[in-house]
């Protein structure tokens, strides 16, 4: 059902298309395609974070497995909280920054300090689904004041007793610990997190978890010279920005985006509806390879002209000279 689907999930895109172009099957290619080695460079593994590391070791295992120099996660999970852990390889450290302000799913056990009525119970979860205002616990990352977040859904799975489990949609950044604290004081019973897993990570969720041993056989068997099932475990960096608006670019644009300049209409092919201004976007090839991501400065409506400068560059992906400036026609 919709209502238990963050908002991502929630918006039906179409594609329209500006310019029909074709592109070189000399230049590029398309993600599937990549060999293993490539996917190494540019690929992101979703890690079935086990109880006991932090976020920051797993990463370093990942890295340690792999045989990499780089490695980068998307979100902190306490030590002792499981589940989804996004780890992105070598060059697809750059697109974190798109996964961390991406929204988070979680299913949780609350232990309540007394027996409450269902009715109190749903009344007080009511309070806390939408805009809530909410301050850090004292030992959290960031500093200890009031913010506001937005819980997109509560649902309880279950209740014994004192025990409930719920799934919970939220913003980036809503400690979920506090708001179990906060539903306890509104309850006027008190309540603590007795445990935690994280089901979603923006576009990641547990239909793609692999634990870090499943990673080390894989790596193994691929050394080995079996590839099949480290293919299955790393997916393109493209997977990681499927929730993020897109726009297609002609082969002729992509060279210089690559050196960091911004996208101008004239060079898209094509691009999703719903686009608005400052909305985080994109950039892919023909091939739907990712080039870069920025911010839109028009909407889709607007790139659908003949000019203006549609997206401000922030983080380049791919190399320069992947694509020459003029494409010979084969």
């Amino acid at each position: 059902m919709d209502e238990y689907l963050l908002p991502f999930e929630r918006v039906k895109r179409s594609v329209l298309v500006r310019r029909i172009a074709q592109t070189s099957d000399k230049f590029g290619m398309n993600p599937k395609d990549r060999t293993v080695e490539q996917l190494l460079q540019v690929g992101i593994v979703n890690i079935d974070k086990p109880e006991g590391p932090t976020s920051h070791q797993v990463s370093a295992y990942v890295q340690r497995i792999l045989g990499l120099t780089k490695s980068g996660h998307s979100g902190t999970l306490d030590p002792n909280v499981t589940g989804c852990l996004p780890v992105t390889l070598e060059k697809s450290t750059k697109i974190v920054q798109t996964l961390l302000t991406a929204g988070k799913e979680y299913i949780c056990i609350m232990h309540l300090h007394k027996e409450v009525p269902d009715y109190e119970l749903y009344k007080a979860l009511d309070k806390f689904t939408g805009k809530i205002n909410q301050l850090p616990p004292v030992k959290s990352a960031v500093k200890r004041e009031w913010r506001e977040r937005t819980v997109y859904y509560i649902e309880i799975l279950s209740k014994l007793e004192q025990d409930i489990l719920f799934r919970v949609g939220t913003q980036a950044g809503t400690y979920i610990r506090k708001l179990v604290h906060d539903i306890g004081q509104e309850l006027g019973c008190g309540a603590h997190m007795a445990e935690l897993r994280r089901s979603k990570a923006g576009p990641f969720s547990e239909s793609t978890l692999c634990t870090l041993q499943d990673l080390a056989d894989a790596y193994h068997y691929y050394k080995a010279g079996n590839d099949k099932y480290i293919r299955r475990l790393v997916m393109p960096v493209e997977f990681g920005i499927s929730h993020l608006p897109k726009i297609w670019v002609m082969d002729t644009t992509i060279d210089t985006i690559c050196h960091g300049a911004s996208l101008s209409v004239p060079g898209i092919s094509k691009l999703e509806t719903g686009i608005q201004k400052g909305d985080m976007v994109a950039i892919l090839s023909l091939k739907d390879e990712l080039v870069s991501f920025g911010i839109a400065t028009l909407s889709s409506k607007e790139m659908m002209g003949e000019k203006g400068l549609a997206v401000k560059a922030d983080k380049v992906l791919m190399e320069p000279g992947t694509y020459p400036k003029i494409v010979l026609k084969s």
